[in-house]
């Protein structure tokens, strides 16, 4: 059995989501696949943050020196799945040659202007899908447990703000002051202003969804298998074996881009990381905002009805079993902060799609604009889903996009 349409999305996390609203909006046959619920992945799982100081690559010429102690600790912010080390190396490899300081500064350059405007893309779209209720506009915080990582963190501020971030740093008595129930292990703290945060990136999923079909997109519940090329159009087969017809495919597929791209010609080093979460169930907020421990490597976040502390980066494989002991390792680290808390009521595992530089990958493939690509969004998808919604649509309506795209083509790698 076969099925046609406009516009056919694989995946439905935020990016597929924000992407068909905006494609139905104006008025395209929209249909998303997906054999999950619609944003029930690492759109679910993150630390909700619309994340406008979010400009720098994970890839920076300091790794150099720090790579040996991130990658064999078991406990690091950085980590190696074991089991998936043939795949990380290579990788791993092109990763390292994007921390040259050139290579910095160019990625850098090209992830800001991405994050620029996220707050205002953001209050724009929760209007349009009544979500006002769950974004908030309190900033951010990062925490620093000595003087030693509050300098770094001055330094930091410093540069940020030559790429137009608003910052500041908190001293101890002020960053009290902001978070009265944070333990005091810390020598205070940077402060993002104009941050916004989600009190819940689940419920928002499912306002935008919700808002996608009722400007008349479509969901199939499905895996897809294939996609491959006809003078018609791309087609793509499905587990079931159904084939879906389309005009424009468009591959916001996360993690699990990297065989589907390959199908439509195009080799992509996209790398799973393995990102987890705790969460303890609160009647009152411990936290006014998000606060990141940057030492760490994770987010403790304030959720609905829920304290959430998620992060770490785990390079390795979709597989769905966790690794305890970085379930752990999150769970000693929020009572650095809070020491009081009880166990955990629930963890997670979830996978982030990586690129070496940082950078998505949104543009069409080498092939043609018959298939687009929307994915590679690391830890800033949620950030950045207006804006890829956004090139996307201009991407085939062949109109200006709202910036300069050359960064993000697939033609770079």
């Amino acid at each position: 059995m076969s099925k046609t349409t406009e516009i056919l999305i694989i995946g439905a996390g935020i990016i597929g989501l924000t992407t068909g609203l905006r494609l139905a909006r104006e008025g395209m046959q929209v249909t998303l696949v997906d054999p999950a619920q619609p944003g029930s992945g690492a759109s679910y799982g993150n630390a909700g943050t619309i994340a406008d100081y979010a400009a720098l690559p994970v890839g920076h010429p300091g790794i150099f020196r720090q790579l040996p102690s991130l990658l064999f600790d078991r406990d690091s912010p950085l980590a190696i799945q074991r089991s998936a080390i043939a795949d990380v190396v290579p990788w791993l490899a092109r990763f390292l040659l994007e921390c040259r300081l050139s290579r910095f500064k160019a990625n850098t350059a090209a992830i800001t202007q991405l994050v620029a405007d996220a707050a205002p893309r953001w209050q724009t779209l929760v209007e349009d899908v009544d979500g006002q209720l769950l974004l908030h506009a309190k900033g951010c915080l990062y925490l620093y447990t000595d003087d030693a990582t509050f300098k770094s963190g001055e330094r930091d501020i410093q540069f940020r703000r030559t790429l137009g971030v608003k910052g500041e740093m908190l001293n101890a008595d002020e960053l009290t002051q902001l978070e009265p129930n944070l333990f005091q292990t810390t020598s205070g703290g940077a402060y993002f202003p104009d941050a916004l945060f989600l009190s819940d990136p689940g419920t928002m999923c499912g306002k935008i969804f919700q808002a996608f079909t009722d400007a008349g997109g479509s969901l199939i519940h499905d895996r897809v298998t294939g996609i491959q090329r006809h003078p018609g159009g791309p087609r793509v087969t499905l587990a079931s074996g159904e084939q879906i017809s389309a005009t424009t495919v468009v591959l916001s597929a996360g993690a699990h881009a990297k065989k589907l791209a390959a199908q439509a010609g195009d080799k992509i080093p996209i790398i799973s990381e393995r990102g987890y979460h705790l969460e303890y169930n609160c009647d009152t907020a411990l936290l006014n905002r998000p606060a990141c421990f940057t030492a760490g490597g994770f987010y403790i976040c304030p959720m609905a009805g829920r304290l959430r502390v998620t992060g770490t980066v785990e390079l390795g494989n979709t597989s769905p079993q966790p690794s305890q002991h970085r379930l752990d390792a999150l769970d000693r680290g929020v009572r650095r902060f809070f020491p009081d808390l009880p166990p955990p009521d629930k963890s997670w595992l979830g996978f982030r799609p990586s690129l070496p530089d940082s950078k998505p990958v949104i543009s069409a493939s080498r092939h043609g604009n018959d298939i687009i690509y929307a994915f590679g969004h690391g830890h800033i998808g949620m950030t950045l889903a207006p804006i890829t919604a956004d090139i996307v649509q201009s991407i085939i309506s062949e109109s200006e996009p709202p910036v300069p795209v050359a960064p993000y083509s697939v033609e770079r790698f």
